[in-house]
This record gives C-alpha cells, structure tokens and sequence, in this order.
C-alpha cells in the first residue's frame, strides 16, 4: 500500500498577492490547481505557469475537480468572503471541502462552519501569515476545525509549510485557526509600532547623527530585539531619502480592531496592542479634529497662537 499523501487536485479561489503565490506553491510541490479569480488580470498573471489552470467562473473551477472535492478560499474578509460563500455552498456536495485562508473574524469562521455542516460539507479556517516571502520561504499556518476535517486538508498545507511536519498546527475546533491568526496579527501590530518609536527617538536626537540602517543592522546580529520586522526595518533604512519619501499614512486591515474587541470581550488588558492601533487611527488623520479641539482649547484659557 502506498504511504504517498492524497494530494488531489485543488480548486483555490483568490488570486491575489497571496493567493497567486500560494498557488504557484501548490503547482511546484505537485498539486495540480484549477484557480479562479473575478479579476482577469489575476487569472492572466498565473497563466503560463505549470500545474496551474484558471477559470473564468466559480461554477467552472468547481466542476473542473473530482468529488470529492477541496475548495480553498483565499479572499478577503468580510464582504467578498461572504457573498463567495453564499454562492459557493449550494454548489458543493456532501463529503467537499472547504478550507478559508481569509483573516476573517472568528465569529464569522464560526457560523461558516456550522452553515457548511448542515449541507454535510467539511470546513476548516486557516489563519495564514508569511506574505509575499511564503513563495520562497513557506507561510506559518493555523488551523481550526474538526480533527478529520483537518487531517484532510494536511497534505495540501504540507506542501505550503516551511517543512511538512513544522509551521503549522491545529489549533482547535472550527474558529480557532482564524482566533490565533487574530492575535497573531495583533502582536504584530505592538511589535511594529515599539521598532517604530525606537528608531523615531533615534532619530530624535540629530546631534548624535546616528546612522539608523547601521543600528538596525548591528540589533540583527545577537540582539534580544532581532527579528524578521527588524530584518525588514533594517532593509527598508537602506535606501538614501527612505523615510522622507513615504507618506506617513499606516492602514489598519481589521485583525487589530477586532484583538482589540476581543480583550474587551473578555476583559483581558492589552495597552499595547490598543496603543498601537489607535497610533494607526492618527496616522489616518482621524485626530485631526481632536487635535484642532485640543489647539482652540490651549488658545480659549492661555491665549496660546494657533499654527
């Protein structure tokens, strides 16, 4: 009997920036991919690539693989998720698969999961970090669902992780793959903000003129603080004229509003993750009115000169 993982052919929905990379994966570990994307370009960009075949439809890249089936979801949160999955459902069959790498909130994930069961149909959420480097170097991922549910879905993250058996875990029933990739991204957010506002004081003190990419590269080499966010502050200091040239301007993709949510759910504290994201929010310039407030105010008891 052969020990060889079932490694069937794939459908994988989304051909983003993510999805595109994690397809090519797929095809180079030897998954073949049927891919769909609503965007004609992203189809285009993947289309001379071996091991992997694009549709123009849903319903065709579900009906171009064999019952049953493994369908992953690599989409945005929220919206697209949603009206993907409500198209989707309906189309599959009992004994399908469905596994979400969306950074979607976990509450969601939950009541996907239970709306996939009554129609019989396996769901595992997996929270997915590693971003544009997961191509060359694999991506970290996190699962939840039932344990068959996940054994099925472990030769294809497998071939995803850094190494078959490292990388990845099943982190418990159906929400909590998507629950760790939430925190995950929520000490994120506190770990750039912290490298942030060190090089910031850094900089502070031009006297000194400290050559910022060669402290980042010194904390590189046996520094507690050493870490891939550092890895990439201290390529991103490289360039002549690197931080004059961005707008200071930081989004904030969902995953730290809703840490901050769930610390409130639970009423766990968590000052820098809080702190982090409401330093996003001004960036944003959603402080501008209360700072132009907090100016009128200075002027209304001191007589201070507005700017």
């Amino acid at each position: 009997m052969s020990t060889e993982p079932d490694r069937r052919p794939l459908a994988l929905v989304g051909l983003g920036k993510m999805g595109a990379n994690m397809a090519r994966r797929f095809a180079r570990g030897g998954i073949t991919v049927h891919g769909f994307d609503t965007g004609a370009e992203a189809r285009v960009a993947l289309a001379d690539e071996r091991g992997i075949e694009t549709h123009s439809s849903l319903a065709d890249v579900l009906a171009a693989i064999a019952a049953p089936r493994t369908i992953w979801l690599m989409l945005p949160a929220g919206e697209v998720s949603e009206q993907t999955l409500a198209e989707m459902l309906p189309l599959l069959a009992p004994g399908d698969l469905v596994i979400d790498g969306a950074n979607a909130n976990y509450l969601d994930t939950q009541r996907h999961a239970r709306e996939a069961a009554v129609r019989g149909i396996d769901f595992v959420d997996c929270g997915v970090s590693g971003g544009v480097w997961g191509l060359q170097n694999g991506y970290c991922l996190m699962l939840g669902g039932e344990a068959q549910a996940v054994a099925r879905a472990q030769p294809y993250v497998q071939v995803l992780a850094p190494a078959p058996e490292r990388g990845w875990l099943h982190c418990g029933p159906a929400g909590a793959g998507h629950f760790v990739k939430m925190i995950h991204n929520g000490i994120e957010y506190g770990m750039m903000q912290a490298l942030a506002e060190g090089f910031a004081l850094l900089a502070g003190r031009p006297e000194f003129n400290i050559d910022l990419a060669g402290v980042a590269e010194t904390w590189r080499e046996g520094s507690v603080v050493r870490s891939w966010l550092l890895d990439l502050t201290a390529q991103a200091l490289q360039g002549p004229d690197s931080l004059d040239s961005v707008t200071p301007w930081v989004a904030d993709s969902g995953e730290g509003r809703w840490s901050v949510d769930e610390a409130i759910r639970q009423g766990t504290p968590a000052p820098v993750i809080v702190a982090a994201l409401m330093s996003r929010f001004d960036s944003q310039g959603k402080a501008d009115t209360a700072n132009r407030l907090l100016a009128l105010m200075r002027k209304g008891f001191g007589g201070h000169t507005l700017r």
